[in-house]
């Protein structure tokens, strides 16, 4: 179950419950509904509705913010935290910042540009609040747990960790538990440990970003042979993983391979040609 409410975000984002609604009833947002039928919204939700409020104080038409949060939605990155991210808008235009890299780049004025950290932050109170009821239930079952836990990411990861960690109690094989639990915890410098939840996630079968991440993790341990079987695994499950193909060319270069690592370069080169590509 999402955790903010109606009065959470009119809160939040300085906006009436009306508008809020009105949002919700727009069908750009993902709200789900509570034992009472009133809208709960998730950490997306916030994300999106921070950025109509401001384009609607610039000025910009109805119809256009429909279309830039429609956009924005698709361009969002899933398995990974929202926080890292930055939004501007010029004009209806949005433009998602992830590190160096930008996406859907426009011309035009200036009209929002803000961190979802600085988002995040404000919100943490709340998801601190909803984590704390979550423990009290009993009736919260493993995909409870694990739903809350994204939505705890990007707010307050240290939250984010106990409700994986609750999952993993409740359903030791729940491989996207792994996979994100060893992301948090390889952010924290523990490759180890984050190996070793990539290793239990693939356990139960191929996942290309378990894979992906377990390379990672094994050329952080410095074991560059294994980091490219891992690659290898993240491609036979998703061949049109970008990041794969480049840090399997990097390693076959290594290695003095340089005509598989070519092939490697251009299927990358190929998948990130395009306008929309962003990094893991």
């Amino acid at each position: 179950m999402k955790g903010y409410t109606t009065g959470d975000i009119a809160k939040l984002l300085g906006l009436t419950a009306g508008q809020v609604r009105a949002y919700a009833r727009s069908g750009i947002l993902t709200p789900e509904r509570g034992s009472r039928g009133e809208y709960r919204f998730g950490f997306q939700d916030l994300v999106l509705l921070r950025t109509a409020a401001a384009l609607a104080a610039a000025h910009v038409p109805r119809r256009r913010i429909a279309h830039a949060l429609q956009r924005l939605r698709e361009e969002l990155p899933t398995g990974r935290s929202l926080s890292e991210l930055r939004i501007s808008a010029r004009g209806e235009e949005i433009v998602v910042q992830d590190g160096g890299a930008a996406w859907n780049p426009e011309s035009g004025q200036l009209v929002l540009d803000f961190s979802v950290a600085e988002l995040a932050a404000r919100v943490a109170p709340f998801a601190r609040q909803h984590s704390a009821a979550a423990h009290a239930r009993a009736d919260y079952g493993a995909e409870d747990w694990y739903r809350l836990a994204l939505e705890l990411e990007a707010v307050t990861p240290e939250e984010a960790l106990a409700a994986y960690e609750r999952v993993l109690e409740l359903a030791p094989a729940h491989a996207d538990a792994h996979v994100n639990l060893g992301r948090l915890r390889h952010g924290q410098g523990r490759a180890a440990e984050a190996a070793a939840h990539y290793r239990a996630a693939l356990a139960a079968g191929p996942h290309a970003v378990g894979s992906f991440n377990l390379g990672v993790a094994l050329e952080d341990l410095r074991q560059p042979e294994a980091a490219a079987e891992a690659y290898r695994g993240a491609l036979a499950a998703d061949d049109t993983l970008a990041d794969a193909h480049y840090n399997l060319a990097r390693l076959l270069e290594q290695r003095g391979d340089a005509q598989a690592a070519l092939r490697h370069y251009h299927a990358y080169r190929n998948l990130t040609s395009g306008p929309h590509h962003a990094g893991r």
